[in-house]
């Protein structure tokens, strides 16, 4: 450990602990939460954490508490954090809601669970996206093993910075519960990104006037900037709208929120392939389904079965020109989910009909094996 508090070097870490660290390491300094299975030993490790590094950390009455907090803080200039599972995500919709509205930026880790229970899923992925109301943007990031679990949380913390927005981060439970190998770098060698600061005289801020990358300059409650925020659809200067007197002001407040993340979602989008030269057939997945995929592509391809493997990082936004491409090259694209069959519907949509898209799926606390993926690869039922 650091005289800052950070640690760095080889661990054999929990994934839930592997966030906080990351989290740490990306710069956070606040933490609000409520305890829940399987996330509460994030909140746990917070709360003795965010002391050493001289940060705070606060357990709130509920999640509803927790992500306004956490908003708050974010609005005071912290680079703040929540973690949460199922049930818990569900409450923090109208503060996920809000921050994106008002565009500030924090993180919220969700670790799904099945209803009840605390088996990983994937059942929350649409809520992600769809969850809050009203015309917004969400990044997603999907953690696959504990070394992801760091990474991408401090990932998450430079995307929510770089774009003034909140961030997911998904864990499923069987990487939160599980112990792996952890490489923390040295502190010099983290990328960190931190938000555009307010400058000039405070007469002359437009709080929600777009930057060159679409994202405005952001000021910290007490610098002397006067901001209003609000869920109301407001002009650049906070000023709330008169709808039917301003819709075209409306409609600009909406593309910028939503633009500036869907303009960049080449450069947001994070993936990793293999076998796609000469593919005919490919799996799609994310999260630990990915490592049951990547296993059965490779016994597909001791078969003489042309597979291919993609594994998506970031699932919202849809990396589209990623998945289109697999389209066209491919005949089949097979989906294995720990859900009803849910982003096997994005996939379909990209897809245009280009490739027949199947899904795999199951929501019973199991990640699919290997070879339940490679029997659906040479098109057995079952």
């Amino acid at each position: 450990m650091n005289k800052s508090g950070e640690i760095s070097g080889t661990h054999f870490m929990l994934g839930n602990h592997a966030i906080v660290e990351g989290a740490i390491a990306a710069g956070c300094r606040y933490f609000a939460g409520y305890p829940i299975t399987p996330a509460s030993e994030i909140v746990e490790r917070m709360s003795r954490r965010m002391p050493e590094v001289g940060g705070r950390f606060i357990q709130m009455e509920d999640e509803m508490g927790a992500i306004f907090s956490v908003i708050g803080a974010s609005l005071a200039g912290a680079k703040a954090m929540t973690a949460t599972a199922s049930a818990g995500f569900n409450y923090m919709q109208e503060g996920i809601g809000l921050a994106a509205t008002i565009e500030v930026p924090c993180v919220i880790v969700d670790v799904p669970r099945t209803r009840q229970d605390i088996q990983p899923t994937e059942s929350d992925i649409m809520q992600v996206k769809w969850g809050a109301s009203g015309d917004y943007e969400t990044i997603c990031l999907v953690a696959s093993s504990i070394q992801e679990a760091f990474d991408l949380t401090v990932e998450a913390f430079n995307f929510a910075e770089k774009y003034r927005n909140p961030v997911v981060l998904i864990s499923e439970a069987n990487i939160s519960h599980m112990r792996g190998r952890l490489e923390i770098p040295e502190r010099n060698r983290i990328k960190v990104v931190n938000r555009k600061p307010a400058t000039g005289p405070p007469e002359d801020y437009l709080p929600f006037r777009a930057g060159e990358n679409g994202v405005p300059a952001m000021s910290s409650f007490g610098e002397g900037y006067r901001v209003l925020y609000t869920h109301n659809p407001h002009d650049e200067r906070g000023r709330i709208l008169n709808v039917e007197a301003d819709p075209d002001g409306y409609e600009k407040l909406y593309d910028k929120i939503c633009g500036k993340i869907t303009r960049d979602t080449d450069e947001i989008a994070r993936f990793e392939t293999r076998f796609l030269d000469d593919a005919d057939l490919a799996v799609v997945s994310y999260g630990t389904e990915s490592s049951s995929a990547l296993e059965a592509v490779i016994r597909a391809r001791s078969e003489s079965i042309k597979a291919g493997y993609v594994k998506l990082t970031t699932v919202w936004p849809v990396p589209e020109r990623l998945l289109r491409d697999v389209a066209e090259k491919v005949e089949k694209i097979i989906v294995p989910e720990m859900n009803m069959g849910k982003y096997v519907n994005e996939v379909k949509r990209v897809s245009c009909g280009e490739a027949d898209v199947i899904p795999l799926s199951k929501n019973n606390g199991e990640i699919h094996s290997p070879e339940e993926i490679l029997k659906r690869m040479r098109g057995e039922s079952g």
